[in-house]
């Protein structure tokens, strides 16, 4: 799987990070390093405690990281989530959150297909 090929799979635009970043080599660096990111696990722990200030501001580091590598389902879906819990808990918030957590699948899924084919 080629890094293109890892942005289609995971619905994001490689073309819009090319241009930020310049080189594919910047790119690959920066969409690995988000496999080691806490901020997903810190959303589902803050999320399950119901500490809604943790869980908007992990939701809203994961929307920043997405939208500088531009990940666009999951931002999108991060992005929502982050607003929905920008002011506390609100009745879409869990619905929000479980998309989140399929974009997140499908991101991560994406980027270790990659990973492996890769050699990374």
């Amino acid at each position: 799987m080629t890094l293109q090929e890892c942005y289609a799979a995971l619905e994001g635009d490689y073309q819009g990070v090319l241009g930020r970043l310049t080189s594919e080599r910047m790119v690959q660096k920066f969409v690995l390093k988000f496999l080691n990111d806490g901020s997903y696990d810190l959303l589902l722990r803050s999320m399950a405690e119901e500490n809604w200030q943790e869980a908007f501001r992990a939701a809203h580091t994961i929307k920043g990281v997405c939208q500088n590598l531009d990940f666009t389902r999951l931002y999108r879906s991060s992005s929502q989530l982050s607003e929905a819990l920008r002011n506390g808990f609100t009745p879409e918030a869990p619905a929000l959150a479980e998309q989140v957590k399929e974009d997140y699948a499908r991101t991560t899924a994406a980027i270790r297909a990659f990973q492996e084919s890769a050699g990374a």
